[in-house]
């Protein structure tokens, strides 16, 4: 996050942000879980992949580091507590961590056979990891890549079911401008359609549901006043995007700076959409995991 806004968020959180470590339900639905750990490599999560029964999860920080662990739930599905390992560095191409300004990692899509993309907002390009404990590999640039805004670049990362690569920036360029949707498949890119900009959120996560939709997960900051959170999902077709719907939409400063989607379905059949906030390494700030179940 830019200086400015991170010391309008300061402010305005001194005013009554308090800390807490466990779980609580706010209303409406969803659950949340304040996530605390000592590791120094902690905070700044920026994604992350639950996987298909919710009880375990991979996180990714937007200074390159990452984990996996167990989400330990009550009977309910609520979150009690999450167990990882210590947080590790993404590597580059050889054995030693991405570089500083290079490691501004923010989108995480995991395929069926364990491959991880990662995304980057700085040098926007789009990493391949057999493992994420091994060396990276570089897919292919699209030529747009390099012509997107400085810190706002490729934000949201998500693999289809058929494992085609689908990536957005965070801001499109103008208040007017759809969203460029951006496709790795056969190896090239191409840009088949783009999400329509509705007000001023502004896209920092997307997802494929267990039901083929895409879940994109967007962002509003307004300074004293904290973040808003929205969700909207659409249907793929031969025509590009269609049947636009918000399923989930939050008032300013009702969760802390969500960042990460992860879209799956409970024991009983329902869609969760967890959604983790980015604590910005910020001692004011929490890193949070919200879930909501949906009524499909």
């Amino acid at each position: 996050m830019p200086r400015s806004p991170r010391l309008a968020l300061i402010a305005g959180l001194v005013l009554g942000l308090a800390l807490g470590g466990s779980a609580d339900t706010p209303g409406d639905g969803v659950t949340r879980f304040v996530w605390t750990a000592e590791d120094p490599l902690f905070g700044g999560l920026s994604a992350l992949e639950m996987s298909e029964d919710g009880r375990s999860v991979t996180v990714l920080s937007d200074r390159g580091a990452w984990t996996r662990g167990q989400v330990i739930r009550d009977a309910e599905g609520r979150i009690l507590d999450i167990r990882t390992e210590p947080m590790r560095l993404l590597r580059g191409r050889g054995e030693e961590p991405l570089a500083r300004r290079r490691n501004d990692s923010e989108g995480l899509a995991l395929a069926r056979d364990g491959t991880a993309y990662v995304s980057f907002e700085g040098a926007a390009r789009v990493l391949r990891y057999r493992d994420l404990s091994g060396p990276a590999e570089n897919l292919p640039v699209h030529p747009d890549f390099a012509l997107m805004q400085r810190n706002s670049a490729l934000e949201a990362l998500a693999i289809d079911a058929g494992g085609a690569i689908y990536t957005l920036p965070e801001r499109s360029g103008s208040a007017t401008r759809p969203f460029p949707v951006y496709r790795y498949q056969n190896g090239v890119w191409t840009q088949p359609f783009a999400v329509p900009r509705r007000g001023s959120f502004l896209i920092v996560g997307a997802d494929f549901g267990p039901d083929g939709r895409l879940y994109v997960l967007e962002r509003r900051f307004r300074g004293l006043l904290g973040f808003a959170s929205r969700v909207r999902r659409f249907t793929l077709g031969p025509e590009g995007i269609t049947a636009e719907e918000t399923v989930f939409e939050t008032r300013s400063g009702r969760f802390g700076n969500l960042e990460g989607i992860s879209v799956w379905r409970d024991p009983g059949g329902g869609t969760v959409l967890s959604l983790v906030a980015d604590d910005n390494f910020l001692f004011l700030l929490r890193t949070e995991l919200v879930e909501l179940r949906l009524r499909d």
